[in-house]
């Protein structure tokens, strides 16, 4: 075989092989992981409301150890996750932080908006707070929970929401 014959041969196989790994990469796998995609109070919020959809508000602190455990192991977890994105816009919610909150054009400290939405009561962190966009009511729910007890959580509330 002279010396174009094979680089031609080379270069076929190659094009080949690197369309193949295209081709099968552009089809999504059955049991491919879903993501969680939390979004800002700013962008979230306004869009739960618009959507008509439960937001659910993650309410956490860069301190605090059972906020990084809920993250990690209920959070993380694939049928959370798919329970999640199905019915609700998660937020990510930090009242510790120097920022701006806004409800329609009312501006809001993260200390202020985190009383409204824990009515004044202390309740520690984590608490995740559902906002029932269609009842306007929300519902408190403080401390961790993990991945079992969280999806009968996300179960009621999508129940209360009907």
């Amino acid at each position: 075989m002279n010396f174009y014959a094979l680089m031609f041969r080379q270069a076929s196989f190659v094009f080949l092989f690197l369309g193949g790994i295209l081709f099968s990469s552009s089809f999504t796998h059955p049991d491919a992981a879903e993501e969680l995609t939390w979004e800002a109070w700013n962008s979230g919020y306004p869009r739960g409301i618009k959507e008509k959809k439960i937001i659910l508000v993650d309410a956490y602190t860069d301190w605090c150890g059972w906020c990084k455990k809920m993250d990690r192991d209920t959070y993380a977890n694939q049928e959370i996750i798919k329970k999640i994105n199905k019915s609700f816009v998660p937020v990510k919610f930090n009242p510790e932080l120097k920022q701006t909150y806004y409800i329609d054009s009312t501006a809001y400290s993260g200390r202020e908006l985190h009383a409204m939405l824990s009515k004044e009561y202390s309740t520690g962190y984590p608490t995740t707070y559902f906002i029932l966009t269609t009842k306007n009511k929300i519902f408190i729910n403080p401390g961790y929970e993990n991945a079992e007890q969280f999806a009968k959580t996300l179960d009621r509330i999508v129940a209360a929401a009907k």
